[in-house]
C-alpha cells in the first residue's frame, strides 16, 4: 500500500489511498476514500419557535384617561384629539360622551376645530341629540360646522332638518371661510346633500333656488354638482332643464353622461337612451355599470337584441359580465327578448353573487315562458339565500301553478 498525493481537484477533507493487485492482471486499481477529521464548526440546529398565543393589549380611550388622571398629569389638546379621532373611526357612543365630560371637567379651552371635531365624533357615533346640543352651545361657527350637522341630518334621514340647517347658515354666512377644509367636507358634497334632501321632501321649487345660488356663486360648473343636478331636473320630469345644465357643465365625465342616460330611460324615451349611448362612445368617454345596465334595460324595454348584444360584446371585453347590475339587466334582456337559454346562462355565471333583484328577474322570466317547476325551483333558491322574491311575482307564480304546490312541507310554512 501506498499514500498518493491527492488530486488537485479532490475535497482537503478527504485522503486518497491506492491498493493495486500485483499479481492479479488486467485488474485495475481501486481508489477508496476515508473521512479523517470531523468539522470544524459543530453544525447547531435552532429549535422551532414556539407561536406566541398572547394577545396584542389594546388600550383604549378609558386607560388613557384614566392613567393620566391617576398620576395627575394635564392632558394636551393634541392628545385629546388622536382620542377623539379614535372614538370617531369605533363609532362607539359610550366612549364618545365620556370623553367630551372628561374634556368639559378639564377645563381645557375647546376651540373651534376642537368643537368641530367632537361634533363629527357625535354624528359618526349615531348621537345626534348630542351633537345638536353642542352645536347650539358653540358661540362660533364655521363651514365645517354647518356641514357636519347637515350631512348628520342626511344620514339619520332627518331632510327637512338639513334644509332648515342650510338655510340659516345662508342667513348666517357660513360659506366664508370655506377654503378651511381639513375636515374632508367639500362645498359640492354639502350643496349634493342638501339637493338630496329637496327630491326627498319633493321640494323642487327650493331645489330650483339652490341651483341659482349654485350659478350665482360659480358652483355651477362643478362635475359632482353637475351630474347631481341633472338627476334632481329628472326627478323632476323637467329634461330641458337637465339638458341646459349637461350643456353647460364644464367637464363631462362618466358619471354626468350616464345621468343623462338615466333620465332619458326614467322618461321611457329608450331611443334617447341608446343615441346618447353612441353619441358617448363617439366621445371615448368610458363607461361603467351603471351604464350599461340602463341601456341594456333600454333593449329589453325595445326587445332590441340586435343592439342588445353588441352592448353585451363591450361589456365582456371590459370585464364587466359578473357585475350584479349588468348580470340583472342581461338576464331581464335575453329573457324579454325570448331567449330563455342565454338568460339562464347569464343567471348562472353569476351564481354565487346573486341578489334578489337578478332572482326576480329570472323568475319573471319562467313564468313568461310558462316554466312552472324551474320557477319554483328558484323560489326554493331564494328561501335558502335569505332572498325576498317580490310580491308581485310572487302572486303571477301563485296563480300559474297554485297555492298549494308552493308549501314548504319542510316547516308547514309558505316561502
Amino acid at each position: 500500500m501506498k499514500i498518493i498525493a491527492p488530486h488537485p481537484y479532490a475535497k482537503p477533507a478527504l485522503l486518497h489511498v491506492n491498493i493495486s493487485h500485483e499479481n492479479l492482471h488486467n485488474f485495475s486499481p481501486v481508489r477508496i476514500q476515508f473521512p479523517l477529521h470531523r468539522p470544524l464548526q459543530p453544525i447547531k440546529l435552532k429549535p422551532p419557535q414556539k407561536k406566541s398565543n398572547t394577545k396584542p393589549i389594546i388600550t383604549s380611550t378609558s386607560d388613557i384617561l384614566h392613567l393620566m388622571d391617576s398620576l395627575k398629569l394635564p392632558i394636551p389638546s393634541d392628545i385629546y384629539t388622536s382620542l377623539i379621532k379614535e372614538c370617531t373611526e369605533l363609532g362607539d357612543p359610550l366612549k364618545a360622551i365620556e370623553l367630551h365630560d372628561h374634556m368639559r371637567k378639564s377645563g381645557i379651552r375647546l376651540n373651534i376645530t376642537l368643537r368641530n371635531r367632537l361634533l363629527l365624533m357625535y354624528v359618526s357615533c349615531e348621537c345626534s341629540g348630542h351633537a345638536r346640543q353642542l352645536f347650539d352651545e358653540m358661540l362660533q361657527r364655521d363651514f365645517n360646522s354647518w356641514a357636519v350637522m347637515i350631512a348628520g341630518c342626511i344620514e339619520n334621514g332627518e331632510h327637512s332638518e338639513a334644509i332648515d340647517l342650510f338655510i340659516k347658515m345662508l342667513r348666517d354666512k357660513g360659506f366664508e371661510n370655506v377654503g378651511d377644509n381639513q375636515m374632508g367636507f367639500s362645498v359640492s358634497g354639502i350643496l349634493v346633500c342638501v339637493l338630496k334632501a329637496c327630491i326627498c321632501t319633493m321640494d323642487f321649487e327650493l331645489g330650483m333656488q339652490v341651483h341659482g345660488w349654485l350659478w350665482k356663486m360659480g358652483y355651477s360648473r362643478n362635475v359632482v354638482l353637475s351630474s347631481f343636478l341633472i338627476n334632481f331636473y329628472g326627478k323632476l320630469k323637467c329634461f330641458e332643464g337637465a339638458q341646459s345644465v349637461f350643456e353647460q357643465a364644464r367637464s363631462r365625465n362618466t358619471v354626468v353622461w350616464t345621468s343623462r342616460i338615466v333620465n332619458f330611460c326614467s322618461d321611457d324615451n329608450f331611443d334617447g337612451v341608446v343615441s346618447v349611448f353612441k353619441e358617448m362612445g363617439r366621445e371615448g368617454v368610458v363607461k361603467n355599470r351603471y351604464t350599461f345596465s340602463t341601456v341594456l334595460k333600454a333593449c329589453g324595454k325595445t326587445r332590441d337584441i340586435v343592439f342588445g348584444r353588441q352592448v353585451h360584446a363591450n361589456v365582456m371585453k371590459l370585464g364587466l359580465e359578473s357585475d350584479g347590475f349588468v348580470q340583472c339587466a342581461l338576464v331581464d334582456l335575453y329573457g324579454k327578448c325570448g331567449f330563455l337559454s342565454d338568460a339562464t346562462k347569464m343567471f348562472e355565471i353569476g351564481k354565487s353573487k346573486q341578489n334578489s333583484a337578478c332572482c326576480n328577474a329570472m323568475l319573471k322570466n319562467f313564468i313568461q315562458h310558462g316554466f312552472c317547476i324551474e320557477a319554483i325551483k328558484i323560489l326554493y333558491d331564494m328561501k335558502v339565500a335569505r332572498l325576498i322574491p317580490c310580491e308581485s311575482v310572487f302572486n303571477e307564480v301563485r296563480l300559474m301553478c297554485g297555492s298549494n304546490v308552493l308549501e314548504n312541507k319542510m316547516d308547514g310554512k309558505c316561502l
